[in-house]
């Protein structure tokens, strides 16, 4: 399927959003949620596949459904479609602060990896599917990395990513990153996860069990902030206000 040839603009700096531009009968798929406002004549509808096969039968849709839920992702996609006579506008928010990344999958081989939160929206006609590491270890024993998600098309999609986003091209070189610093990865890219060093490195260093590998030839997106950082630096602000809450209740209690 032909992936519709939608427009955009990305509006703000550290947190983002994405508007939409749709023309008469245009579609954009996106994360269930990740709607933040939309213009009069845009309609939408929550479906268990992406579109990308109009023709799909209910049991391919169910699976392509299961799927996603194995990736963490909602069982939905939605799909917003212009069914007026103009453009109209549809946009989408960020789940957290960080930058939003869009891409031209054509240009990209038509096809990315991409870590399972990192899908925001695409054009109807871009395929979501799952994608299974080759190495079972890397997810058994990594944490992350083993159940990801693929997409591919011939329109554009957008990622999401925390912090500062950076973009790396290997050309047939090795990197090692921390695990949850990978936001996706283009084909001749090789993802592996190994142990960080010797026993005291692992224990005593703070970058964790593991790393992951990168391996090969393409382009890799990599984060500053994933979401699991941002919640381990903001818990212990989230400690001391529900113990001055709790001791604010037992004052006005006693």
């Amino acid at each position: 399927m032909r992936a519709h040839e939608i427009d955009y603009k990305i509006i703000g700096d550290d947190i983002q959003l994405v508007e939409i531009e749709l023309d008469p009968g245009e579609t954009v798929i996106a994360e269930a949620g990740s709607m933040m406002y939309m213009e009069p004549d845009i309609n939408y509808d929550t479906k268990l596949g992406d579109g990308s096969q109009p023709n799909q039968g209910i049991l391919n849709k169910l699976l392509s459904a299961g799927g996603r839920v194995l990736t963490g992702e909602s069982l939905f996609v939605t799909h917003f479609t212009n069914q007026g006579s103009r453009k109209r506008k549809v946009a989408f928010s960020a789940p957290y602060p960080g930058k939003i990344v869009p891409l031209e999958l054509p240009a990209i081989g038509n096809s990315l990896i991409v870590q399972n939160d990192a899908f925001l929206c695409a054009a109807l006609g871009t395929k979501i599917s799952l994608h299974f590491n080759k190495r079972l270890g890397s997810g058994l024993v990594g944490g992350e990395g083993f159940v990801l998600q693929r997409l591919d098309g011939n329109g554009r999609a957008f990622i999401h990513a925390g912090g500062t986003v950076i973009k790396r091209q290997l050309n047939n070189e090795t990197l090692r990153v921390d695990t949850g610093c990978i936001v996706g990865f283009t084909a001749g890219v090789d993802f592996n996860v190994q142990a960080a060093g010797n026993l005291r490195s692992m224990v005593f260093g703070g970058e964790g069990l593991f790393l992951a590998t990168l391996n090969g030839s393409g382009t890799v997106w990599l984060q500053s902030m994933p979401i699991r950082k941002l919640v381990q630096a903001l818990s212990p602000y989230g400690k001391n206000t529900r113990k001055e809450g709790r001791s604010l209740l037992e004052g006005f209690l006693e």
